[in-house]
């Protein structure tokens, strides 16, 4: 165990490190904070806790997760960071704990946070999502698995991004972004379908296309939300279909934030 742990490392003797964890010089490691195996924790990285990181994830130099939320709300209630396994956590990427007693922020399996990303309260993140450079989320996001966020864009709170969605660099994302869609631009608007990432999944070509159908439907036919999802219910019944419609009707209901609409037109959300 001694070979793993560089000798300035200030470990608190109450953490629950596993003995294959390694941890580099000058890293600051809290009370309530318990390792996985085969994780590695970089030079000058600060864990504080509660927080719960699993197996053979990597955080790079001078990462800070666990900290106390930047949330005025925050009484110094317990709550929680709760990581799985497999991350890439690059350099100076933060990752704040939940405000709210029992709370947590969240981050699956298989994703990569690059250099300077934010990740605020309340957040959770799905699996094998991509947050690249200096990204900053707001609390209460969700962003579903295998989404993609491009650099040097801001997630506004409580905003949701639906799985295999791409968003664009240095856009502002104040309202939900659907499923398998390519978002860019400022103000941010739908383009097309994440066509390069939904081929690289190596989704079946006629679940494709079913998704190049909804996406006409939804942002070039200009019909009312209501009108929009009858027309989805006739395409078809696949597992992609019934995750796009589930997500659409959960953005209209209290406490989302809507949908960002379509480039040129009224938003789908509209229910005009």
């Amino acid at each position: 165990m001694k070979t793993l742990i560089h000798p300035t490392a200030v470990i608190h003797p109450k953490s629950e490190l596993h003995h294959t964890v390694q941890v580099g010089a000058y890293a600051v490691i809290g009370e309530h904070v318990k390792v996985g195996p085969e994780t590695i924790i970089g030079a000058h990285a600060v864990l504080e806790g509660p927080c719960e990181i699993g197996a053979q994830n990597q955080i790079f130099t001078g990462a800070a997760i666990g900290m106390e939320p930047q949330d005025l709300k925050f009484v110094g209630e317990p709550t929680w960071v709760k990581i799985g396994d497999n991350n890439l956590i690059r350099e100076y990427v933060t990752i704040n704990r939940a405000t709210g007693a029992g709370e947590a922020t969240v981050i699956g399996d298989g994703n990569l946070l690059m250099a300077y990303a934010h990740v605020a309260h309340n957040c959770v993140i799905e699996d094998q999502v991509v947050i690249a450079n200096s990204v900053a989320l707001a609390g209460h996001v969700h962003i579903e698995s295998r989404a993609r966020l491009s650099g040097v864009l801001g997630v506004h709170q409580f905003v949701h991004i639906g799985r295999q969605a791409m968003v664009g660099g240095m856009a502002r994302i104040d309202r939900d972004v659907a499923p398998y869609m390519l978002v860019e631009g400022n103000p941010a608007r739908v383009r097309t379908l994440n066509l390069v990432g939904l081929k690289r999944s190596g989704m079946d070509s006629t679940d494709l296309q079913m998704l190049k159908k909804a996406f006409r439907i939804l942002y070039r036919s200009n019909l009312p939300f209501k009108d929009a999802l009858e027309e989805l219910e006739l395409l078809g019944n696949s597992e992609q279909l019934q995750h796009l419609r589930r997500f659409l009707l959960l953005s209209q209901m209290p406490g989302r934030r809507g949908l960002i609409p379509g480039r040129g037109r009224k938003g789908v959300s509209d229910e005009s």
